[in-house]
């Protein structure tokens, strides 16, 4: 809990710094860094970048008075919150103030809902929640831990962007209207299919279950890169790279199991098993380097390490430490 409180405050800073006015471009690469370095940083940037948009939504739509009032005392209280020119806020303060105005916000968007575009979305889940969602073109999603998909779905558009986490799509085949995916640098298109999209700090991964899906670069000044990725298949990009690799049917479900609350293993190091456990607990797996590398299969829920480490201890012989804050692993 106090790693997530922690977390609101920097997204909280790093919210006021940009609305400054004076965000550099050293302040934006250090923005990306910090929102690439966990799926939680991008989680609660993009939860309480949400609730901060709100107040210029609510402005420009003039709604009643009193509301605009409200919403503007909201953000004036929260700037103030502010150090001088710095631009360095006391996070603390910073969080709870933009918190304050994102729960009014909240309130009034009740109230006056039926003047928001139906066809816009956001959603989003905690550490280890999932959340399932019918899109209003018929397809579904299903967000993993940790995850923030907006959607701008109606008419001829179908858009939906992947700030944070991962999401299974099951999307309805609509011709001449694709459906697209926008993860970081990455777009994913796709007419008909089932698969899903993760990012992971600067790295996007697609696993596809069927159909076929098209993944592009669209950074500004740079040559298209695409890829082509078949049911069965899984796709990787980072950077500048994409890479295309064909999996056995069962390893792509295997990599689904999140859906009904399991990680699957097959063959898999332990350390990197440990990493996937992280995704879903506030409490870390900790492996040691002489232990990472034994292989390993089988399901387990993903809400329960401590489960999978007794079975660890049982199984392997490994020493296992239960501390307040981690789960140590050795030999």
């Amino acid at each position: 809990m106090r790693n997530a409180q922690e977390t609101q405050n920097q997204a909280a800073a790093w919210i006021v710094r940009e609305d400054g006015g004076e965000f550099s471009v050293g302040d934006r690469e250090a923005l990306e860094a910090w929102l690439e370095a966990s799926d939680g940083h991008r989680a609660a940037y993009w939860r309480l970048k949400h609730g901060w948009r709100q107040a210029d939504r609510l402005k420009a739509l003039n709604l009643a008075g009193a509301a605009s009032a409200q919403a503007r005392r909201g953000r004036s209280a929260f700037r103030r919150g502010r150090l001088g020119r710095s631009l360095r806020p006391r996070p603390a303060a910073a969080a709870a103030m933009l918190a304050g105005v994102v729960l009014g916000l909240a309130g009034l968007a009740a109230v006056f809902r039926p003047v928001e575009p139906q066809q816009a979305a956001q959603f989003e889940t905690a550490l280890g929640g999932r959340q399932s969602v019918a899109l209003p073109d018929g397809s579904a999603a299903v967000l993993n831990t940790a995850s923030v998909l907006r959607t701008d779905i109606g008419g001829d558009r179908r858009e939906v962007w992947l700030d944070a986490g991962e999401v299974f799509f099951d999307v309805r085949h609509m011709a001449g209207r694709p459906f697209r995916i926008h993860a970081g640098n990455h777009l994913i298109t796709v007419l008909g299919t089932k698969f899903s999209v993760r990012r992971d700090r600067g790295r996007v991964s697609v696993a596809v279950l069927e159909g076929r899906v098209q993944i592009s670069d669209h950074i500004e000044g740079r040559p298209d890169r695409s890829a082509i990725v078949s049911g069965g298949g899984v796709g990787l990009a980072t950077g500048d790279a994409i890479l295309v690799a064909a999996r056995p049917p069962m390893a792509v479900e295997d990599a689904l199991a999140w859906r009904v609350g399991l990680l699957r293993f097959d063959n898999t190091a332990l350390g990197e098993a440990a990493a996937q456990f992280n995704r879903y607990n506030e409490r870390p797996l900790k492996v040691q380097d002489e232990v990472a590398g034994i292989r390993i299969g089988g399901a387990f829920p993903a809400n329960d390490p401590d489960a999978f480490a007794r079975l660890l201890k049982d199984a392997y012989g490994l020493d296992v430490q239960f501390h307040k804050d981690s789960v140590t692993i050795s030999e």
